[in-house]
Formats: structure tokens, C-alpha cells, sequence
């Protein structure tokens, strides 16, 4: 599995591009932690996790019917595995960070 794509690209808005330079540089068995800003309403508050790097993929989403290619949107996902073990990813927008942990 290649560990970053050709191109890492949001569906609607631009990532940092010093985020991108970091995801590009990762390999797998590096240790990171990636924290996302959790909205509901009018509430904000930051949730991170930490663990291994695994590589960075794309996550083809849609509706559940069959329509139009075009109608996809396609995001980039970070996959990595937890301290405990539990294989796990995160799709990532313009306000995640992932740092090297």
C-alpha cells in the first residue's frame, strides 16, 4: 500500500499546505497524534487522538443509491492503529492537525 497519494486534496476547501508536506512525509510506524475540532450547535471544543501511522487513503463517499459519479465526494483518510491495538482511520478536513506524536 503506498503510504501517501499523487495528491492530497480536499473535496471543498485547501489544507494547510505544512499539513500536507507532514502527511507527505510520514511512514508507516510513525508515531502520531491528529486532533479535530468537534462542533455541535454553537459548541467547539478540540478531540485528539494518538497513535501509529499506517498510510493515508482515499475514502470515496456518496449516496447509498446509485447515481453519477460526479455526485461522490472524495476525502482524504488518515489510517493508524491505537495504543491499544484497535486499527482505526479519520478523514481529515481543513481544520485537522496531525502532528508527529
Amino acid at each position: 500500500m503506498s503510504t501517501a497519494p499523487e495528491k492530497i486534496v480536499l473535496p471543498t476547501r485547501r489544507l494547510d499546505p505544512k499539513q500536507v508536506e507532514l502527511l507527505r512525509a510520514l511512514k508507516p510506524g510513525d508515531p502520531i497524534k491528529i486532533t479535530q475540532t468537534v462542533r455541535v450547535g454553537a459548541k467547539k471544543w478540540p478531540a485528539a487522538a494518538t497513535g501509529v501511522f499506517r498510510g493515508l487513503a482515499y475514502l470515496a463517499t456518496g449516496v447509498t443509491t446509485d447515481r453519477v459519479k460526479e455526485d461522490d465526494l472524495v476525502v482524504p483518510v488518515v489510517r493508524f492503529t491505537k495504543p491499544n491495538g484497535e486499527l482505526t482511520s479519520i478523514s481529515i478536513d481543513e481544520n485537522t492537525v496531525i502532528e508527529r506524536g
